[in-house]
């Protein structure tokens, strides 16, 4: 089975609870892959129940990435979560491990 991790190297931030991942495909056939299949329905499926709103994507062709922004995952954010991991640094391993299809 393939995963993202594959074919990108993903970056993450955070916006009070809001986790922002950039994920940055390798060659350009893993951006058409990626930009097809990380939907903002299969990310929000894939980081589910944390994701308490709507989940936002935006594509940034100019520079091969996708920046996606998943409302209400870091549970309050740096300051006010009783979660370990408040930046969602560890999260982008998550994102790494969903899986995508072998081909295009």
């Amino acid at each position: 089975m393939r995963t993202v991790d594959d074919l990108a190297n993903v970056r993450t931030g955070d916006k009070g609870d809001t986790l922002i991942l950039a994920v940055f495909p390798r060659t350009d056939e893993g951006y058409e892959l990626l930009s097809r299949e990380l939907t903002v329905d299969a990310v929000a499926t894939h980081f589910a129940p944390l994701v308490t709103g709507d989940v936002r994507r935006t594509e940034m062709p100019l520079v091969s990435g996708l920046v996606f922004e998943l409302p209400g995952v870091l549970g309050g954010g740096v300051t006010g979560s009783p979660v370990l991991d408040g930046h969602g640094k560890c999260l982008s391993y998550h994102l790494l491990s969903m899986p995508v299809p072998e081909s295009l």
